[in-house]
């Protein structure tokens, strides 16, 4: 399916947000996601369907000192 990931269109398999995360390659442990305006909590990652046309930000938490 047709999705944007951080505003640039991508050809995506995955058919939740978890699915998602892991397809891009991510530690989900460490993303926060957004799916058409609304942040998703980690705890419905799993359970969140991707659509079609959706929109989708992700921001990966860095740590350091």
């Amino acid at each position: 399916m047709r999705i944007q990931v951080n505003g640039e269109p991508r050809e995506v398999e995955a058919a939740t947000i978890l699915a998602l995360v892991e397809e891009l390659g991510l530690d989900i442990r460490k993303v926060a996601v957004e799916r058409n305006l609304e942040i998703v909590p980690k705890s419905l990652h799993a359970s969140t369907a991707i659509m079609d046309g959706d929109r989708i930000e992700v921001v990966q938490f860095v740590g350091g000192g």
